[in-house]
């Protein structure tokens, strides 16, 4: 079966976004860059809220852009025909290899779990991660902390008010200070 999985980079206060919403302290740097890429490539499908893949649609045009790093041509090229489903109540249409949901997530995750198909089930956006994990739906944490206090803003880990045990599966620090954790949830 597919696993869930949620990954973001993290404040080390825990948070994905600011207080004025801002996350310009996210950059990573190039060994960061390439973990989120090997992460990505292991993706199979990828769910996104609305505000999260109006963010990533700079992937859609960037290789456009001559003067681009291999790296980021290398991301693109992984993300651009990497299957999306976007969560939103105010999109119409979507663009790129991405298709609106058409029903609930739990639903949907029920459906691409079902569909033969190799890679995981990625998450993103803090909305969407919140409603999957309350429902007991995510498999795997993955944090990017970075050594930053931000003070507030749009928390990584969902409030759903019910404990969930988690297994630590991998770590690695990065010479800029970035610290991966990886977690397994205890079922």
């Amino acid at each position: 079966m597919r696993s869930v999985t949620y990954s973001m980079s993290v404040s080390l206060d825990g948070y994905i976004a600011g207080p004025d919403g801002g996350f310009d302290w996210t950059t990573p740097d190039e060994e960061v860059f390439r973990l989120a890429t090997d992460e990505v490539r292991a993706v199979g499908v990828h769910l996104l809220g609305r505000r999260l893949y109006e963010t990533m649609l700079y992937w859609e045009t960037v290789e456009q852009n001559p003067s681009l790093d291999f790296s980021t041509l290398a991301f693109a090229a992984i993300w651009k025909p990497l299957p999306k489903v976007v969560f939103s109540t105010t999109l119409s249409a979507v663009q790129g290899n991405a298709r609106l949901a058409s029903g609930g997530l739990a639903e949907e995750i029920e459906r691409l779990r079902a569909e033969p198909g190799d890679g995981d089930i990625a998450i993103g956006g803090a909305t969407l991660a919140a409603e999957a994990a309350a429902s007991g739906l995510i498999d795997e944490y993955r944090a990017r902390v970075y050594p930053v206090l931000v003070g507030g803003g749009v928390p990584f880990f969902p409030r759903h008010e019910h404990r969930a045990d988690l297994e630590l599966v991998e770590t690695r620090a990065f010479g800029s200070g970035v610290v991966y954790l990886r977690y397994r949830v205890a079922r």
